[in-house]
């Protein structure tokens, strides 16, 4: 056979087939190539499916095939210490629809109408309008009997939730606090102890048909069983009678004198548990989101973070320190400059109404002498003057476990100026919180004893068992000496209602002990004070010889154009006073039957001796 070439110009030959198969060789092996690939990346879509995304995919099978219906808890309910209800939730039902699997609205609305009594196309308008497919609500509070005939309708089910109700309303709004729209706490006892008021949430799991209708329960797991874990029950010191007492008697002077402010506090002089505790203007917790919106100011707890300077209210305290260290005694005269005392690095200082000549310590605490303090702040020197404001808590938080509790302001000697020892005895200078005097107080009134102010009692746990939140009595913990603070009570402070001051704190049948403050307001730069901006507070308890309880009352900018008063013993004793004697008649507390100390030591001779 003669083989077939092709001549070309160049002389050379080749074979006809060798471009050709070369480009089909190529092209087989590309194609082969892209197959391999192709398997290649359907072995590996296959793995990403099962291994990568198995379980999401399974999820989704799984959200096709059940159902699940959150168990809300129910939020645990805030109690006052006699066991009343301050706070508490209510369960409520809610029938809905689940719109995706009505196909056919008119006859589901038809059917439900009679049960629910609401007009048939207001339920069909209610569906076909829903924004979500999976529900909408058609009928919130609704009865038991009613769940039970809608749940039988295809595409319609029943949703149980809590509702947080205050049935003493506005009573003890500050204390209590409220919580949002989905039961999470924001304010007072209901932020503070939201995880234990909150309890555990839980839901129920169960299969269902094609048209979302159940067919068998199923428990998957811990979260999967339905039993919620209810919240823990909080219960106060606070007590709904006394603060009752407290409210009404605050809220008369506040209105009558147009004031900016007002608050209340009653505690118990021995253990510091707090009974009553008023700050106006309050509101009612279920109104609270509508009042933050118009006037956030209503819900500022003034006992906690309403920061001022204390007055005349804090010479007791700086009196008994000054006793304690011995710069004093109770006979020691102090010439009080006829009211003009002046000197160089602390500046002028002068009385409230008139000047007086020499006084004793009593005598300056009854006529609530600025000058004779000055000089007793001189004579402690700021190192001894600020070592026992500390002892006494000023310049930190009480610690009653609410929020926005204020620190209250008491710089270290070291930023003091020439002035500052003369002015902070008789209250300028130093910034406090209602319950830091009120602390204080309770000191002198528990003979020197250390007392920690608390709100919470205790915690009951869903189980029923309870947890006692009471802090712990201090066994050794004396600021002052014992003889100090009953000297200061039941004599000094005594003589302050009964022939000083505090005359309208007067009470018959128990001994009151008390001191009155006037504080004007500082300007809002720091310089100097506002015109005719006062803070009108009064400080007492009884009885004085055993004291029982101590009350504050602090009222903020009286209207002065009013021409009624404006200082503490004019506009505050009273309503202290009030106050006082309904919660001594309420808690049982006997009369007097003898001569108090305070009587008895007033009709005993004044020896000139020191300790």
């Amino acid at each position: 056979m003669q083989s077939q070439r092709v001549v070309h110009s160049s002389g050379g030959t080749e074979s006809r087939s060798g471009p050709t198969g070369r480009r089909e060789l190529i092209t087989i092996i590309v194609m082969m190539a892209l197959v391999v690939l192709a398997f290649f990346g359907l072995g590996w879509r296959c793995y990403y499916l099962q291994c990568c995304c198995g379980e999401l995919y399974a999820e989704k099978c799984a959200d096709q095939q059940q159902a699940f219906v959150p168990l809300e808890p129910q939020r645990g309910a805030i109690l006052d210490c006699q066991g009343r209800v301050l706070a508490a939730s209510n369960q409520i039902r809610t029938v809905f629809a689940e719109p995706r699997i009505i196909s056919e609205p008119k006859e589901v609305s038809s059917r439900l109408s009679p049960i629910l009594d609401m007009p048939a196309h207001e339920i069909c308008r209610i569906i076909t309008e829903a924004r979500h497919p999976g529900y909408v609500a058609i009928k919130t509070e609704a009865r038991a009997s009613e769940c039970e005939q809608a749940r039988r309708i295809p595409g319609i089910g029943v949703h149980y939730s809590w509702r947080r109700h205050y049935p003493t309303g506005a009573l003890a709004s500050h204390v209590v606090g409220f919580t949002s729209i989905d039961n999470q706490g924001l304010a007072g006892v209901e932020f503070e102890y939201d995880r234990q008021l909150r309890g555990k949430g839980a839901r129920s799991t169960f299969f269902v048909d094609v048209h979302r209708r159940p067919i068998a329960f199923c428990l998957d797991g811990e979260d999967d069983r339905g039993i919620p874990t209810h919240g823990a029950g909080v219960i106060l010191t606070l007590d709904a009678t006394i603060q009752q007492f407290a409210r009404e008697e605050l809220i008369g002077q506040y209105e009558a004198y147009e004031a900016e402010g007002a608050m209340a506090v009653v505690v118990d002089a021995r253990n510091g548990a707090i009974l009553a505790m008023v700050s106006l203007p309050d509101f009612d917790p279920a109104d609270a989101r509508h009042v933050a919106n118009t006037d956030p100011k209503r819900l500022y707890n003034r006992v906690l973070t309403d920061q001022f300077e204390p007055g005349s209210i804090i010479k007791p305290i700086v009196t008994a320190i000054a006793l304690d260290t011995g710069v004093v005694s109770r006979h020691t005269t102090i010439f009080c400059e006829n009211g003009n005392y002046h000197g160089r690095g602390f500046g002028r200082i002068g009385e409230y109404r008139r000047g007086f000549g020499d006084l004793t310590i009593r005598e300056i605490l009854i006529n609530s002498s600025n000058i004779g303090m000055a000089k007793i702040g001189q004579r402690l020197g700021a190192e001894r003057l600020y070592e026992g404001l500390t002892l006494f808590g000023f310049g930190r938080p009480v610690g009653v476990k609410l929020p926005g509790e204020a620190a209250g302001r008491l710089w270290p000697p070291s930023r003091w100026t020439g002035y500052s020892v003369t002015r902070i005895p008789f209250g300028q200078e130093i910034s406090v919180t209602g319950l830091q005097m009120l602390r204080a107080f309770c000191m002198l009134a528990s003979g020197g004893r250390v007392v920690q102010p608390h709100l919470i009692k205790a915690l009951v746990e869903p189980d029923g068992s309870m947890k006692d939140m009471r802090p712990s009595p201090l066994r050794v913990g004396y600021v002052i000496k014992r003889e100090v603070a009953e000297w200061v009570v039941q004599k000094a402070l005594a003589d302050v209602v009964n022939e000083g001051t505090g005359k309208r704190a007067q009470l018959e049948q128990w001994q009151v002990f008390g001191k009155t403050g006037t504080a004007q307001i500082a300007r809002p730069d720091g310089r100097g004070y506002q015109d005719k901006a006062y803070i009108a507070s009064f400080i007492c308890g009884a009885p004085a010889e055993d004291p029982r309880v101590v009350v504050l009352v602090s009222i903020r900018r009286p209207n002065v154009a009013l021409r009624k008063g404006y200082t503490g013993g004019t506009v505050a004793a009273p309503v202290a006073a009030a106050i006082l004697k309904k919660t001594l008649q309420y808690l049982q507390v006997p009369p007097r039957t003898e001569p108090t100390v305070a009587t008895r030591d007033a009709q005993a001779p004044v020896a000139r001796v020191g300790w």
